[in-house]
């Protein structure tokens, strides 16, 4: 199998361990899509994404092409390598039950079926139970295709009209990483009723990391992150 292709539906989960030097691309199909994503070590489940990492060493609020996603042990689980987005958020967390209940109402599976509406925590949390992780392995996720904007006292609102439908970004892994994802709304929607965008998925192969790549050279962080996981895999065979 070359490459591998599904699609997402709306509120829901997906994981997957993804091997170094493979590539997913996700496409908001619809538009205004909200996709939360976290990665772990499936070598080593403690080390996970780090979210203050990978904005204060690339001194940035957004995420964009030429951006690295760094672990807490310093390493880079994936490259940002093509963006049409051009902003994804990494600092609103996920939505919960009570966001849920408060905007949209109280719904369950019991009662009501496919129509219920699931929220970002549990639907993370459903996933690492699968790899025997708990609400005390919860690290800060991303928010693909989501953008937030801060008014002149601090507040952050999300901003509609980020993601065209068709707008797609690509990331390439640098290790192999355990990727876990849901398409559950963003924890600042404010639209009126609970939205379900469903998102494409398609896994291929990457091109070579070469020595001028446009991710490791765009801060001498990245860099310095390129050379750790070098480091990781010392010994190891391509």
């Amino acid at each position: 199998m070359k490459k591998y292709e599904t699609l997402m539906s709306a509120a829901s989960h997906w994981s997957l361990r993804v091997r170094r030097g493979m590539q997913m691309t996700l496409t908001d199909i619809e538009g205004d899509a909200n996709v939360g994503m976290v990665f772990y070590n499936p070598e080593n489940l403690l080390e996970r994404y780090n979210a203050p990492d990978s904005l204060k060493g690339q001194h940035t609020f957004k995420l964009t092409k030429g951006h690295c996603l760094y672990s807490d042990m310093g390493r880079i689980f994936a490259s940002i390598i093509d963006d049409t987005v051009g902003w994804h958020e990494t600092v609103c967390g996920n939505s919960h039950a009570s966001h849920i209940e408060q905007k949209w109402g109280k719904r369950d599976y019991q009662n009501d079926h496919n129509d219920w509406m699931q929220n970002g925590n549990d639907a993370l949390l459903v996933e690492m139970a699968k790899y025997g992780l708990t609400q005390a392995d919860s690290t800060a996720n991303l928010n693909l295709f989501s953008k937030v904007a801060t008014d002149s006292e601090g507040n952050m609102a999300l901003v509609a009209g980020n993601s065209p439908a068709g707008s797609r970004v690509t990331l390439r892994f640098e290790m192999d990483t355990l990727v876990m994802l849901h398409t559950c709304p963003h924890p600042l929607s404010a639209a009126e009723s609970y939205t379900r965008k469903p998102v494409s998925i398609r896994l291929e192969k990457a091109e070579p990391v070469t020595e001028d790549d446009f991710c490791k050279m765009s801060r001498p962080e990245n860099e310095r992150g390129f050379a750790n996981n070098e480091l990781y895999y010392l010994g190891c065979e391509d």
